[in-house]
């Protein structure tokens, strides 16, 4: 019996290889973050790389995959780190416990990736990532704006230039743009409507960024397996 025999049911051994040997770098693994990498992990990727300088808050229980009375307080990395050996304990497992801007960005890159996942919340750090990922050539998918959604179906794969109906995306489609970038920029936006809440705290549900990091983990792994 193994851990992934339901998986190696439908998956080729040269697959599950490819999935057992790759490194994926997680920025921010919160409500949609953490999902990509609870998907990842279960599906027996190698190495993880997870990169959060939060503690779980109270408010993170409605919507993040680690945040329960026992976590609060504890830092995300940490409480990771043990969720994934309990889950995998061969899975290699490595913590940057920082945020990330432009004085440290390098940090990222110190261990080789197969792909990133920025799921982030700061623009400015989505855009160096974005570039960095660009120059040196790394597959990644960039998590758009998941908050005052309501409607997990509406969420999609998709180039950065056919992103709707999403504030984060439009700013940096607008970036794009402006710096004539040719390259594909492939990201998880949804086409809903934001809800308007007059409010600048967020709102979230329990199912919306959930389901967009298991898309994302869906779309990393199936990268891995076709490469």
């Amino acid at each position: 019996m193994s851990r992934f025999e339901r998986l190696e049911k439908i998956v080729d051994k040269d697959s599950i290889n490819k999935i057992n040997n790759s490194a994926v770098l997680v920025l921010g693994i919160g409500g949609v973050g953490g999902y990509v990498v609870e998907s990842l992990v279960r599906s027996g990727i190698g190495t993880v790389i997870i990169v959060d300088k939060d503690r779980v808050d109270e408010t993170n229980i409605n919507r993040q995959i680690i945040a329960l009375d026992s976590t609060i307080g504890k830092n995300k990395v940490d409480v990771f780190e043990e969720r994934i050996h309990d889950i995998n304990p061969n899975c290699k497992v490595i913590k940057i416990n920082d945020f990330i801007g432009k004085d440290n960005i390098d940090i990222l890159f110190k261990e080789p990736i197969d792909f990133l996942v920025d799921a982030c919340d700061t623009t400015s750090t989505k855009i160096m990532v974005m570039e960095e990922c660009l120059r040196r050539k790394i597959k990644f998918i960039t998590s758009m704006g998941t908050g005052n959604k309501f409607h997990p179906e509406l969420l999609e794969i998709t180039d950065i230039r056919k992103t709707v109906n999403d504030p984060l995306a439009k700013i940096i489609r607008k970036y794009v743009k402006d710096n004539k970038i040719n390259d594909k920029i492939m990201v998880l936006s949804s086409r809903e409507v934001p809800v308007h809440i007059g409010d600048r705290v967020v709102g979230s549900t329990s199912c919306v960024p959930p389901v967009a990091g298991l898309l994302i983990a869906s779309y990393i792994i199936n990268s891995i397996i076709n490469k």
